[in-house]
């Protein structure tokens, strides 16, 4: 190998994944002393997050850019459609955003090249306003903005061929975009094609040392994902791969802690130091599933419940002119370098949020479309979160469920509701939810019978069922004998009943790939409803290929008049 050129660094050190949960498609930047990583939110809004640094180390959760439908319409969006890979860029003043909103998709087929819609929104100031979107192009997916040293402007994005026989990942295209005319001009040119691994995608253009670098992802953003750089001294190409092979890649390692790397988005600091943050997976087999000797036993499931993540790269030059991971090899690390900036803590979130301020954390999400004040009101009841129940949790329209990222894998979930059901169609309460195929949801309901009652509903691939309150898992149904003599088994309750006219608290624990549900009048003495739960039905792996991470938070339905509401009082995210 050649030899690496490294800047001097610090003896502190980055701990990867820099930002846990459902954070996927890093795009990263510097303006100043200032970070910022912009990541893909899929069907959740608002859209885009943007997280800050000023030290690399140290990351709080600043923004969202989009937060009207008339920047982002998702309605109907079904899981993992919706915004993909977002690039954040500045230039001329301003920041830029480019991104995708994604109308169709069907597993590897990814629908039509017109299904995914791009687009440009602009701010001055990071946390806004930011502007109405202008439109793009349609001819894939994952689009970039490069900003040339001569004025001009650069948009590239991976090509989409439908047709058959074809290869659908088609390499990368770059276009001219006319800031004037507020449009693409010209015609499209197809730059690269890929190194030879496959699902060339996530383009990223950056002009040093008299070359164009292209930084793109292939192998496909699962276990075979990798980061590659190719470069050319002509931005139009040709364009020819790093012969060494991938910069950053764990495939064929699954003995690496961090999974899945590849979508890599490089920045250099104020001292020259170089880094590339980068998608990576976790999943719970490396972290869990170990012998009594410590070694990894591998788990063929190779599930994360955490979903996509970002992780950064301490790299360095060749002196062949080469961007390498600083160490020489290609193995993401667990702990990185820091560069020599001075150390920034941002003030740490409190884990119970008692809804007192004006406007919801921005840590909270709602599905496919905004929190507003005719479903999800905090001045309805100070104090309180008021959730008017709507759609079902299948539904790909008007849910009303206030939810946030799962970003640990031990974690302790509670909150205290108010709602008094009339009927069996009404529910509200705590759910863990993956998309409307997977989730589960400890709901408080009514029963003919039993009035007010307290149960599980789980649905699993797309099924449906109401879990039971013993541990049906680990012991059979009671066991009785009918007027025959005859052995029966007794099946196991579905619901519990509960007093009315009483606030309840709820909780659920997740334990890496166990979930249990509980619930207590007092916040002291806490009763477990349900089995031992699966939670790894809330990962990309589980019910085919997905994009998206799992969730937890607050839930109202109303099948019959959606205006049944329901009061939460506070909402805890403790990890353990």
């Amino acid at each position: 190998m050649a030899a690496l050129s490294v800047s001097a660094g610090s003896d502190k050190m980055i701990e990867n994944p820099i930002l846990t949960g459902f954070n996927p498609d890093p795009s990263i930047l510097r303006v100043g002393d200032d970070y910022y990583v912009a990541t893909s939110t899929f069907m959740w809004f608002p859209g885009v997050q943007i997280h800050h640094s000023k030290d690399l180390v140290n990351w709080r959760l600043l923004t969202h850019p989009l937060t009207r439908t008339s920047q982002l319409n998702m309605d109907g969006a079904r899981s993992s459609e919706g915004v993909w890979a977002p690039n954040l860029s500045y230039s001329d003043g301003k920041f830029w955003l480019i991104y995708t909103n994604v109308k169709t998709w069907e597993g590897n087929t990814k629908g039509t090249s017109n299904d995914t819609h791009n687009y440009l929104v602009t701010a001055e100031n990071i946390e806004g306003p930011w502007s109405e979107p202008v439109y793009m192009n349609s001819s894939g997916f994952d689009p970039s903005l490069f900003h040339g040293d001569d004025g001009r402007k650069w948009f590239l994005n991976m090509e989409w061929d439908y047709r058959e026989g074809k290869e659908r990942f088609a390499g990368v295209l770059l276009q001219e975009y006319s800031v004037e005319e507020e449009k693409l001009v010209g015609q499209p040119i197809h730059i690269y094609k890929g190194s030879g691994l496959g699902a060339t995608e996530a383009p990223n253009l950056y002009k040093l040392n008299g070359y164009y670098y292209l930084i793109v992802a292939e192998g496909g953003t699962e276990y075979w994902h990798a980061v590659v750089v190719a470069r050319s001294k002509n931005i139009e190409g040709p364009y020819e791969s790093d012969p060494l092979g991938p910069a950053i890649t764990s495939r064929e390692k699954p003995e690496l802690y961090l999974q899945k790397a590849g979508h890599g988005s490089l920045v250099e600091t104020q001292s020259g130091e170089l880094y590339v943050t980068h998608l990576v997976g976790r999943p719970i087999d490396i972290l869990a599933a170990t012998n009594e000797v410590g070694e990894v036993v591998n788990n063929p499931l190779r599930r994360c419940i955490l979903g996509r993540e970002t992780a950064i790269q301490k790299m360095a030059w060749t002196d062949d002119g080469w961007l390498r991971m600083a160490d020489g090899a290609s193995d993401p690390k667990r702990w990185v370098e820091a560069p020599d900036l001075k150390t920034h803590k941002f003030k740490k979130e409190k884990a119970k949020d008692k809804f007192k301020s004006r406007q919801l954390s921005v840590h909270f999400n709602s599905p496919r479309l905004p929190i507003t004040e005719d479903w999800a009101s905090l001045k309805e009841n100070k104090g309180k979160l008021t959730i008017r129940g709507r759609e079902s949790m299948t539904s790909t329209h008007n849910l009303s469920m206030v939810a946030r990222r799962l970003k640990h894998f031990k974690v302790q979930v509670t909150t205290e509701v108010g709602f008094e059901p009339e009927n069996f169609q009404h529910l509200a309460g705590l759910a863990a939810y993956y998309d409307e195929r997977n989730h589960y949801l400890l709901a408080i309901s009514h029963d003919e019978e039993k009035g007010k009652v307290l149960k599980i509903i789980r649905n699993d691939a797309g099924k449906y069922d109401e879990v039971g309150v013993f541990k049906e898992d680990l012991a059979p149904a009671v066991a009785t004998k009918n007027d025959h003599g005859v052995v029966e088994a007794t099946p196991p309750e579905t619901m519990v009943a509960i007093p009315a006219n009483k606030m309840v608290f709820l909780r659920m624990d997740i334990d890496f790939d166990k979930l249990q549900f509980s619930y207590s009048f007092d916040d002291k003495n806490w009763i477990d409803i349900g089995s031992v739960l699966d939670s790894t039905i809330l990962s990309d792996e589980y019910d085919g290929l997905n994009f998206t991470g799992a969730f937890v938070g607050m839930v109202a339905l109303d099948y019959r008049t959606q205006s049944k509401k329901a009061q939460f009082d506070y909402f805890e995210y403790s990890v353990r």
